[in-house]
């Protein structure tokens, strides 16, 4: 838990985050912006591993009148727990809630029930002129509070409060731009229209100060990060001109908008240093055209060859299953040539239904059913059936083992080479490994690693030497020692060598060898 306390708390701001690496960039927003307020408010985060009750402790023990919940997709369980325990033991306290959870198909939340104010949409004024009412003894009549979209140049830029410890230990988030121009009918972004930008020289001044504070990683939440050609570049540069040990940047980029300037800029960092989060989501025209997702298809490609040959970016790519009208057929072909393309890593998502995206519409004519729990995944569609989308949901998590995670670098190809096709190829050992383990996450490293050899070896009739040799270099690139028995035979001088590497300076490892 991380707090900022004074003397007087009267406001407690706070959400429950998925893990303590994680800062909630909102609510340090919301505490910019409360002016005058801000000795009497305090901050407090929480993690998804904590129980309801020892978060809704830390919350009564702050003694506070008024609570802020943040409230997002993956807290929004564990938060209605906590309330439900505030109202039974702190019926009095005052109770608002925010964040994208909460702002749309909000009449039927059982949370936002059992709340006493819900403020929808970029809350970063909207809080501090409900809490300034509540504490001068006024009690809005209105529940739901919509706060619009404030003017950027009167919001309070909230970087000074990440604290020594955030900078050394968690991600640091930024931004220089929110909206998105686009209108893809699965993201909260296609009804946060116009794209609205920040004075982007008073965002680097303060990147600045972070950077001079120690600050080496950097998250840009903004959706079309390079949208706007000229600011991007400017931002770029100024990473590129405090290029040092540790600093890493990431990126979410339009993927078919990287012209010349854009280009140079980003094949000038080093490895390690810049990350581009791209999402392609679909290589289907007809697919693309049906969501409202405009995209050029052949620039797409164009870019990513580029980024891949000509840069050092690592490169993590999104494709989602379970749209409308995209079949396992389409989606595999996309697949196929995502991967033909190279990227470091292909995020398989399964599509979610967002509150207050405009999915719905294709409810009824797609067939397509939705968990009524958060994460509100697909279920099945009129071109997936249930069961094809457990076989996508293990896929999913057995490529993020196998292939993001860049433990088989040398080995993971071996699962498509042809004549299979990586779809096909993986799916064949994605259903093999779920009949030997019947789970899709907990599968350790060696155990997977062993199982993999297996698979290769009795299921592919690859050579044993040839697999054992691979898995055994890719298990030992860490400094790992202890090999799966299956690689043993196979491994044995790789691990001296790799003992005498980490107990060596260069030269000793150079003359090995």
């Amino acid at each position: 838990m991380k707090g900022y306390a004074h003397s007087m708390t009267e406001i407690l701001l706070s959400t429950i985050n998925a893990r303590y690496i994680h800062t909630s960039f909102g609510l340090r927003y919301l505490f910019a912006n409360l002016g005058a307020l801000q000795s009497r408010c305090e901050i407090r985060e929480f993690e998804n591993s904590q129980s309801a009750k020892e978060i809704a402790e830390a919350v009564v023990s702050n003694g506070a009148s008024i609570v802020g919940f943040g409230v997002y997709i993956w807290n929004a369980v564990r938060t209605r727990e906590v309330i439900a325990i505030l109202r039974k033991v702190r019926p009095e306290l005052v109770i608002v809630l925010g964040g994208p959870e909460v702002s749309y198909e909000y009449d039927d939340q059982e949370l936002v029930q059992m709340s006493d104010y819900v403020i929808t949409g970029e809350a970063d004024l909207a809080f501090a002129a409900l809490c300034r009412d509540l504490l001068a003894g006024i009690r809005p009549t209105d529940k739901i509070i919509h706060a619009g979209l404030p003017a950027l140049d009167s919001v309070a830029l909230p970087y000074s409060l990440y604290s020594d410890s955030d900078i050394a230990s968690r991600v640091i988030y930024v931004e220089v731009s929110r909206g998105c121009p686009f209108t893809c009918e699965f993201c909260l972004s296609s009804v946060d229209i116009p794209v609205r930008q920040f004075d982007h020289s008073m965002v680097l001044a303060e990147l600045d100060q972070l950077y001079k504070r120690g600050a080496r990683s950097f998250k840009f939440v903004d959706r079309t990060f390079n949208l706007n050609v000229r600011t991007a570049g400017e931002i770029l540069r100024f990473f590129l001109d405090r290029l040092t040990e540790g600093l890493f940047v990431h990126f979410e980029m339009v993927p078919d908008r990287f012209p010349p300037q854009l280009r140079e800029l980003v094949a000038a960092f080093p490895p390690g240093t810049l990350q581009l989060e791209i999402g392609v989501q679909t290589l289907n025209p007809e697919v693309g055209g049906l969501i409202s997702r405009r995209q050029d298809v052949p620039k797409l490609i164009d870019n990513l060859k580029f980024l891949r040959s000509e840069t050092q970016a690592h490169l993590h790519v999104d494709l989602i299953v379970g749209l409308p009208g995209e079949g396992l057929e389409s989606f595999a072909a996309g697949f196929n040539t995502l991967v033909g393309l190279n990227p470091h890593e292909i995020q398989v998502g399964i599509l979610k239904r967002l509150r207050g995206t405009p999915i719905i519409r294709h409810t009824d004519s797609y067939q397509m059913r939705f968990n009524d729990e958060p994460p509100y995944e697909v279920l099945s569609t009129r071109e997936v059936s249930f069961l094809d989308l457990q076989r996508m949901e293990r896929f999913a998590r057995y490529w993020d083992l196998v292939s993001n995670s860049g433990n088989f670098i040398s080995s993971r190809a071996l699962l498509w080479e042809p004549p299979a096709e990586p779809f096909s190829g993986f799916m064949e050992w994605s259903e093999w490994l779920y009949a030997q383990v019947g789970r899709r996450a907990s599968i350790e490293l060696k155990s997977l690693t062993g199982l993999l050899f297996r698979f290769l070896v009795d299921v592919r009739r690859h050579a044993p030497d040839r697999i054992g040799k691979l898995l055994a270099q890719d298990y030992q690139r860490g400094g790992r020692s202890d090999l799966p028995v299956e690689l043993r035979p196979y491994g044995e001088s790789q691990a001296i060598r790799r003992q005498v590497r980490i107990a060596g300076g260069k030269r000793q490892s150079r003359a090995i060898g």
